[in-house]
Order: C-alpha cells, then structure tokens, then sequence
C-alpha cells in the first residue's frame, strides 16, 4: 500500500483499508459530507473530522512527494547524488527537513564562496580546517592570484571563510540542531521603535509590547500576531534572542557540532572567526526569519482555527424559525430602516421611521411599526446592533408595551442581533437579483430579520470575514483562510440540510457535490416549474447529473411532496431498503416516520444486505425515527439591563447578562448591549483551570458576566464570569424567554401570525384613536 496512506492511518490511528477506502472516494470527486454521511461502510465510520484531517494531510504529504521527486532529479541532474544523500531526502518528513538538505544544491546567485572556489582555494580550506596546526598565511600564499581577485594572502583567507561558512551553514544536520535549540531556548522580544509617540492611537494600542518578550515556544496566537502587525506597520521592532544574548553560545554549538576547539593552534583563530561569521552572517537572520515563519505559521493556523470555530458557532445558531419577524436597522439622522418578512423570508413590507435625532418622532415612529405589526401579525422583532441599537431597542420596548396595554396576552419579543456583515449583503450582487425593488439601505433590515430566522440560510450570502467572529484575520493567510472558512460552511449546510424549494442559490451553492451554476440552475427550473415535487425531478435541472445528484441528494429536502422521505436524510439510493422496512412492518412510510415505537423494536442487521451493511441500516431508521431533525439548539434570547447603554453606564461589581459574540484562546468577548464588547479572559471563565476559552463557552452562548473594570480612554470593559452562589450559573434559563424552535413552538411558532393579528389590528385601532 502506499506510503502516504500508512503514514495517514498511522497518524489518525485508524485501519489503513479506512484510509485507502476514504482517499478512493475522494479521488472520485466525492465530497467530505458525502462520505461522512452517506459511505461510512466504505471508511468504516470515519467522521467528518476525521476525514478532513485525512484530506489535509493528504494534500501535504501529496505536495511533499511531488517536491522530494523534483529535488532527486535535480541533484542527479548534477550529478551529485549519492546513495547515503539519497536515503536522507527519501526519509525527510516534512518541507523544511527536504528544503534543508537541498540547499547545498539549490541552484543560486554567484555567491563569494563560489568565486573563491573557482579560483582553486577550497583544497586549501579543507586543508586549514583539517589540520589547524598549519600557518594560514603561509599556507595561503601558494594560493594568491591577482586575476582572479585574490592579490594576497589575506584576501585569500577571506575566500577560506566565505568557503567554510557557506558549507557549514548549508549543513542540514548543523542547521536542525541550532533550530531546535533555539525554538526550545530563544526569546521572542520585542519594543517600540525610537521616535514612535507611544501616546499616538495607532501606537499607544501596541502598549503591552512595547518592552515585551517571552519564550517562542510558548507564544500564543493572538500575541505573536499582534506583535508582526506591529512590526509591519512599523510600530515595533521584534527580535529573536538567546536567553542571555551572548553570541557565544551558538557559536560553540556550531564548534561542538564540527568537533572542534581552539587550543591555541596556529590556525585556531582563524576557524574561530570564521564560526563566529558563520553565525553572525550566515546562520542568524536566516534562522530567525525561519522560526518567526514557524511562529507566524502556527499563529494563523490557531487564529484560522478559532475564526472557523466562532463562524461554526454562529452558523449553527439557534433559528426563530417560522415566526414573522420584523427588522429595524438602527439609524440617527437617517432614520430606523424597517423590514417585516414573512415566516418562509418572504418580504411583506418596509418603512422607515424616525424616532432619533433630528425629527425625535417617536410617537409617529411607534404609529407606523404598531401598524405593521398589526397588518401582518408580527411575534418577533430584530434589532441590529449598530449606532442607536440601544436608542431603538427602547423604541422597541415602548412599542411592546403599548401593544400588550392595548391587547393583553400579545406576545412579542425583541432580540438585538449582530448587524456584521448586513451592508455588505445589502450592496452586492446577490441582493440586487434577490431584492431589485428595494432601496439598498432597506435591504439590510431584511437582512437582520432573516438572520434571525435562519442564521445558516442567511450568513452564506455574506463573505465570512464581513461577519467579525475572527481575530487578525486580515493578518493571516488568505487563501488558507477563505479554504478554511469554506469547509465549514459546507460542513453546516449540509449537518443541517437545505429546503429544495425555499433556499436560495448561494445556500444550494453550498451543498455537497452543487456548483454555483449548478445552485443557480436549480433556482431557474423552480421559477420556471414551480416547486419540486420530489428528489428525482432534480436530473430535469441542466447540468446536474447522475454524479452530482449522488452527492447532493441526501442533502435536499422536500416538504409535503410525493414521497415523504423526501423530506429526510435518507438517501434516495436506499429507497429500496425503506421499502423492504415499510413491508416488514407492514405501514406506510407516513405511519412510520416519528414512530420511536415502531422504529426501535426492528433490528438494523435484518436489513442488512450485500451493497448496504448495518452501519448504513442503523442510520436509515434514526433517520426515520426523527426524519430532517435540525441539529442546531432551542431559540434563546438574553436580556440587556435597563439603564446600560454605553459603556460609561458601567460600574465595576455589576452583573448583566449578554450574548458571547466572539471566542479566542485567550478568552469570550460578550456583548453587553453597550457598542463596546467586554473580555472574559481565560482566567476569568471558571474556578477551574481553563487552557482555551471555547472548553467554556462558544459564540452565540447567553452569560452572565460582572464587570471587573472598564478603562473608558482604551475602551476595555473586562468581565468575570466568576460569580457568588447566588448568582444563577450559566445555562440557567430562568430569567430567558423560553423561545422553542419553530417546529415545535405549536402556537407561538405557527399560529402566532394569526392569532395575534386581529388583537393587535384592535390595538392599533385604539392606538391610531389616540393620535
């Protein structure tokens, strides 16, 4: 079997026939959810997370294969291949360790000791080195040639140094060792740049590494990034250091290696020279630059992780649901943009209103949003967190009120949502084909309600680094990052599943085996047909074939089609087995499906037959038993304290509740409703010890926090989530509004609309009364 397929289930410590079935699959151009869900007899259960790690490594270890090919061809090419340097690129397992051994044979600018050995003074090098005890200026006297630059001895000397530095910092052992010593040893030290004001904003932010260093091993992310940012924008200087500085002790670690000492030879100071100039030329900037692109490259993939992380969090965010939902894009001097959608995202109507400054009209304000409320039987409001939320979510509040005055037993609730990312929507291309009647500054407003409804559905129309749940993202790779961020996506909309006939193109987009086009196409056949009726009607769509319907189908449901399996995670290729189930138990599908009584009492290996196994059974009847379960948790809210709306409302002891908006290693930043997000840092989180923030909290979880400190100059709020006994611990639901899922809120998810539009249509009648 391959090498790279051993070396794989070696490291996932799984079967390598696992790792040759996965690989098999995606050679063949099946998607990670595919095999994940739909093969796992093939991989024998390998998850989704296992199978991603296999698909990285295996383009690694691919690439790796692909270099080391080239580096032998190339060395043999110049005939200086031999058995022993051979054996050493074959056993090399990473990049680095091939790059190392290749050097010497890196094809290069003419260098000084190329010169010098053109003129003939590397036997002399050799012989100086061997035999220290030998007169260097004697010796090189018999080496002089004025033609080829060398007039004297001691130019001749230089040309030794050039020689013997240049193959001693191209030793591949010499050149590991002093890596490993200093990534175990060195200190990553940095200050501020002289003649920087360290009180100017764009320096005074970089304080905490004006006289900073630390150990480079032990660096994390966010700090290692914050420091090159520094250094890029010329704020700090950043240093790799011995612990105590001293050249020397390189220096002898380079003498160790070549098994030498000075002992006062005749030849002795020269070597010694030429060690330290090997060192202070050769050897220190390039392993610098070396272990700060190790740094570099281990802080982006930790900050890559975090980002994917937060963006998982967030998308897989508990939606409302089917509620009519109404959105207010908070604006001053241009006013609050209003949006009402109908429970399936359906934009039912829009205003804006201006309860702010300058108009102030706020009663007018509450008239308008009461009436849309009332007109189209409005349960849930959203509101974006941007300039004036707190300003409109008290408008929000006077509305509610008034309303539940006017009809009691209303039942409205507000929720402030993060608006990152909304105006971005609102401008591109996507929302003038989906939105082309509205104003774009009203297109954000739907944009705040939808995401409300679904956060998944409505998210994957926006770039995923306009929605703000990364840290330096704009620092790291991009390419990595867009790939990451790109896996996860996929890997929600397909754990979650897609509505075949209310998603829109960029959601199918991201269901496994659909392109773009193929996504767009989708949408064209059901404008021109109408709905699907059931998963087959799929090959009418131009351009998706038989592959492509195999890796997407499982993924697309149908409601009240024409099989109801269609609506499940079951896919289409085991109908057959459904089929053979349906007559065990002799009852349609409709009468099965949701039936734990019925489902739990059948045996999984009584279905089991040569194409689909138990594995492939056990999942068929979970699928049945809770057919297109949503895997995202129940619908919460938190609560903003009345009277805090800006950060200068703080006061250290508080306890508020907020929503966590963001989580690094270092700790959860939570929003308080005050325009300022508070840190939670990681030490802060429990009364355990906590290595990484996200053991603790992920984005979109409710907290509640005290407040520590606020530092109005930086805008820093730090938070504890270390509270008394008598505070409620997290996960309490007490004080939240118990807002189920839609699929099982009954009356408050469905019904709602209607049932509430005729009490509110008699408030807003007394309400317009009023006026």
């Amino acid at each position: 079997m391959d090498k790279i397929l051993l070396q794989i289930a070696a490291e996932l410590k799984v079967r390598p026939a696992q790792v040759n079935a996965a690989v098999e699959l995606l050679d063949g151009g099946a998607t990670v959810p595919f095999i994940a869900r739909y093969r796992k007899e093939a991989t024998d259960g390998l998850d989704d997370t296992q199978l991603r790690e296999l698909e990285a490594r295996l383009a690694y270890l691919r690439e790796l294969e692909e270099r080391r090919a080239a580096v032998l061809k190339s060395i043999d090419e110049q005939g200086k291949l031999t058995p022993e340097l051979r054996a050493a690129i074959e056993a090399a397992p990473t990049k680095q360790e091939l790059e190392d051994l290749y050097l010497p044979f890196k094809p290069k600018r003419r260098t000084k000791a190329m010169i010098a050995r053109e003129a003939g003074i590397e036997p002399l090098a050799d012989k100086l080195f061997a035999d220290p005890s030998l007169d260097p200026l004697a010796e090189a006297a018999a080496f002089v040639n004025a033609d080829a630059g060398f007039a004297d001895a001691l130019s001749v000397l230089d040309g030794v140094r050039d020689i013997l530095a240049e193959r001693w910092a191209e030793d591949a052992t010499l050149v590991g060792k002093l890596r490993a010593w200093l990534w175990a040893e060195g200190l990553f030290k940095s200050k501020r740049l002289d003649g920087k004001d360290e009180n100017h904003p764009d320096v005074a932010r970089f304080r905490d590494y004006f006289d900073y260093d630390e150990p480079i091993r032990t660096v994390p992310s966010h700090r290692a990034l914050a420091v090159f940012r520094g250094r890029t924008q010329e704020v700090l200087d950043a240093k790799l250091v011995t612990p105590d500085t001293e050249p020397a002790l390189a220096e002898g670690r380079i003498a160790q290696h070549l098994v030498w000492s000075h002992k006062r030879r005749a030849s002795d100071d020269l070597i010694r020279k030429t060690i330290a100039w090997t060192w202070k030329v050769k050897l220190s900037l390039s392993l610098e630059r070396d272990l700060f692109g190790r740094l570099r490259d281990e802080a982006e993939r930790i900050a890559i992780k975090v980002f994917a992380e937060n963006l998982r969090d967030l998308l897989l965010a508990a939606p409302a649901g089917k509620r009519v939902v109404m959105g207010l894009d908070p604006g001053i001097r241009t006013g609050v943009k209003v949006a009402v959608v109908s429970d399936t995202g359906k934009v039912l109507d829009t205003a804006t209103v201006y309860p702010h400054e300058p108009r102030k009209d706020w009663d007018g304000s509450i008239h308008t949003l009461g009436r849309l409320c009332a007109t189209h039987g409005v349960n849930l409001i959203a509101i974006g967190n941007g300039t004036a939320s707190r300003e409109t979510d008290k408008l929000a509040a006077d509305l509610i009120k008034r309303i539940q005055q006017l009809a009691p037993g209303t039942h409205i609730e507000k929720v402030v949502v993060s608006e990152a990312g909304a105006s971005v929507y609102s401008a591109s291309e996507f929302a003038s084909k989906e939105l082309p009647d509205l104003d774009v500054s009203l297109r954000g407003a739907v944009s705040i309600a939808r995401r409300l409804q679904d956060p998944l559905a409505e998210l994957v129309k926006i770039d995923p680094k306009s929605i703000g749940v990364g840290q330096y993202q704009h620092d790291v790779n991009q390419s990595e990052l867009a790939k990451s961020l790109d896996t996860v996506i996929e890997d929600c909309v397909n754990s979650v599943g897609v509505d075949l006939n209310t998603a829109s193109a960029p959601l199918l987009a991201r269901v496994s085996g659909l392109s773009a086009a193929v996504a767009a196409g989708i949408v064209r056949w059901r404008d021109a047909h109408g709905a699907f009726r059931n998963r087959k009607q799929l090959l009418d769509v131009s351009g998706l074939g038989a592959k492509t319907f195999e890796q997407s189908a499982g993924f697309l449901r149908i409601r009240g089609g024409d099989n109801p399996l269609d609506q499940s995670g079951v896919h289409p290729e085991t109908y057959p087995v459904v089929e053979r189930i349906l007559g065990a138990v002799n009852k349609p599908a409709s009468e099965v499906m949701g039936r734990s009584d019925v489902i739990r009492a059948l045996k999984p290996e009584a279905f089991a037959d040569a194409a689909f196994g138990a594995i492939t059974i056990k999942d068929i009847l979970a699928e049945l038993e809770k057919p297109g379960r949503d895997p995202r948790p129940d619908f919460k809210v938190a609560r903003f304290n009345d009277g805090v709306e800006d950060i200068k409302d703080l006061q250290p002891g508080m306890t508020l509740e907020g929503t966590v908006s963001n989580v690094a290693q270092f700790g959860a930043f939570v929003d308080l409703g005050v325009h300022q997000d508070g840190l939670v840092h990681v030490s802060q989180l429990s009364n355990k010890f906590v290595n990484d923030a996200r053991e603790v909290v992920k984005t979109g979880d409710i907290v509640k926090v005290k407040v520590l400190e606020v530092d109005l100059a930086r805008k820093r709020i730090s938070l504890t989530m270390k509270l008394d006994a008598a505070t409620a611990p997290r996960g309490d639901n007490s004080f939240r509004p118990a807002l189920g899922r839609a699929d099982r809120a009954g009356a408050a998810g469905r019904s709602a609309p209607v049932a509430q539009a005729s009490a509110m249509a008699a408030a807003f009648a007394k309400l317009q009364g009023r006026r």
